[in-house]
């Protein structure tokens, strides 16, 4: 399943970072997944999370979190709100609906009057 990950909020903490113990740079960021195909183009609910240092350009992982981060994630994760699912048929799906939809109707047809 191809699909890509759009940005929706990111929020700046004012922890330490692990690494370079600076208040200054870490920034959370919340993605939202997209499939987009042929036929149809979906909003997922998979969200993806990432902690970033913008002072030593490090990523922050969950490893390396302390209870602070941790507490401070969890409040943004519940605050998160994500964009509603959607799932949206490609005008090349209903045509092809269109044309099953009249095949079959022909061969209904065709066989109830022979």
């Amino acid at each position: 399943m191809q699909g890509y990950f759009i940005h929706i909020k990111e929020v700046a903490l004012k922890n330490n970072c692990p690494i370079c113990y600076s208040n200054e740079g870490l920034h959370l960021s919340f993605k939202q997944r997209i499939v987009d195909t042929q036929l149809y183009k979906s909003i997922t609910s998979e969200i993806k999370h990432k902690l970033d240092c913008k002072n030593c350009n490090s990523p922050i992982y969950p490893v390396l979190w302390t209870d602070d981060i941790e507490q401070v994630f969890e409040y943004h994760k519940k605050a998160f709100t994500p964009k509603k699912t959607t799932f949206k048929l490609k005008t090349v799906s209903w045509i092809l609906m269109a044309v099953l939809l009249l095949t079959l109707t022909a061969i209904v047809s065709l066989t109830i009057y022979q």
